[in-house]
């Protein structure tokens, strides 16, 4: 609204990169969990078809990749772990979707990072608290520019691929997915409305493991531009907590290409 008087500044809005050239806004960001089999039991559960969880990581948890292509170490973990993901942009809102209507409701795809604090996380399931610390810290959310859906095609039989340092750690086929994005957008839109520039982190297979400060990760999907990212040093006394998020990686960025 013109006129408005603010009593602070406005935290700019988060949007990531696409390949048609369009700033996509970042509005919620929602994570499905266990939604492949093997992961679900290397986690330690019984992967049946049971209903859907889902958990949320801040809209301002994004980076985006193209622009920042570094994500800085969290503090309060010794365990920095990674998850592959196949990634969905809502650009039609709505509610109670039907299941064959989904598609109609994506702008697009990408691939990103689930990040985690693994050992946080593990210490929320034994206590049964939530997994805000764990999930939901700053730049925990690295995603790769986002393709829209003509332009996307079928993606389900695609291969998901994770890389850490040119090593592959995670490789899946996204037919083993146990819900699939359009059921996953059918099933969140009966527990709230989903509104354009919503993600949906749509699962990872097996293969999750840890993340050292100067690793380099590449993750992709068939036909999609990749999300490629560098773990940087933990930000430091020096960078001031009221910078915006992007400030803050434009800051890492900088300080990483000095260093090479």
């Amino acid at each position: 609204m013109s006129g408005v008087s603010l009593a602070f500044a406005k935290v700019e809005q988060i949007m990531l990169s696409s390949t048609c050239g369009k700033r996509v806004p970042v509005h919620r960001l929602y994570c499905v969990g266990r939604n492949y089999w093997a992961h679900a039991i290397e986690m330690g559960a019984n992967p049946e078809r049971e209903p859907p969880f889902f958990f949320n990581k801040p809209g301002d948890a994004v980076v985006d990749t193209q622009r920042f292509p570094v994500v800085p170490y969290p503090s309060l973990t010794a365990k920095f772990a990674y998850e592959c993901e196949l990634v969905v942009v809502i650009g039609r809102g709505g509610r109670d979707i039907p299941v064959e209507s989904a598609r109609e409701h994506i702008f697009g795809y990408g691939v990103g990072c689930d990040l985690t604090r693994r050992d946080l996380q593990d210490t929320a399931k034994q206590m049964k608290r939530p997994w805000c610390f764990s999930k939901g810290f700053d730049h925990s959310a690295p995603i790769g520019p986002i393709t829209p859906i003509a332009d996307a095609g079928d993606l389900a039989s695609k291969n998901m691929k994770f890389t850490v340092n040119g090593e592959v750690k995670q490789e899946a086929s996204l037919t083993k997915m146990i819900w699939n994005c359009a059921e996953q957008i059918s099933y969140l839109s009966k527990a709230m409305s989903l509104y354009p520039g919503d993600i949906i982190m749509t699962g990872t297979p097996a293969g999750v493991g840890v993340l050292s400060v100067g690793d380099k990760c590449h993750a992709s999907v068939d036909g999609l531009e990749a999300c490629t990212f560098t773990v940087s040093d933990a930000l430091g006394s020096d960078t001031e907590a009221s910078e915006t998020p992007e400030s803050v990686l434009a800051q890492l960025l900088k300080r990483q290409k000095c260093a090479e």
